[in-house]
């Protein structure tokens, strides 16, 4: 099999992002099962535009993006269907026993429970170290976007976590 100067870079661009890029869309979803299905599909997309995106200043601010959207349109998708679901299946008022604290404690549910947009930002900066301005080149939002809302998330966190558990998100401790 004969490989062109563009198979082999766009392979070698795969094989350093493909993992991070899971980990993020991980990260986004809480699903495991799909990280790797929505990182395979923004590279599929980058593939189909390599020709113009091997030239550009950061293809993986790029890949972050179509990423971000992908699992912003798959949590849409679920929310969408387990709206049709209860419609048909509502049962009556649940009682609850007061918060579930494994759950409180946990990261990734304390990140399932920040809106998208928040969500992001707070792994992007946080988990990924990011700078302010790869965040916004990556979600494709202003910087001064990112700072409020990273810091809206990081104050969600601390809310939900307390202040120890989401001083480890800013260390990435707690999201590994």
């Amino acid at each position: 099999m004969v490989v062109d100067h563009r198979s082999a870079e766009f392979h070698d661009f795969f094989e350093r992002h493909h993992a991070e890029l899971a980990r993020f869309a991980w990260l986004l979803t809480g699903e495991a099962g799909a990280a790797d299905d929505l990182a395979a599909d923004a590279l599929v997309a980058l593939w189909q535009r390599w020709d113009r995106l091997r030239a550009a200043e950061n293809p993986l601010a790029y890949a972050r993006g179509v990423v971000a959207n992908l699992a912003r349109e798959r949590i849409r998708s679920a929310t969408r269907e387990r709206r049709r679901i209860a419609l048909f299946f509502s049962r009556g008022p649940q009682q609850t026993h007061g918060p579930d604290l494994a759950a409180v404690v946990d990261v990734r549910a304390a990140l399932d429970r920040l809106p998208f947009r928040k969500r992001a930002c707070v792994i992007l900066r946080h988990a990924f170290d990011l700078s302010e301005k790869d965040t916004a080149l990556a979600l494709g939002i202003s910087v001064g976007a990112v700072k409020s809302q990273t810091s809206k998330g990081m104050a969600e966190l601390e809310r939900i976590l307390g202040p120890q558990a989401a001083g480890d998100v800013m260390t990435g401790r707690g999201t590994r």
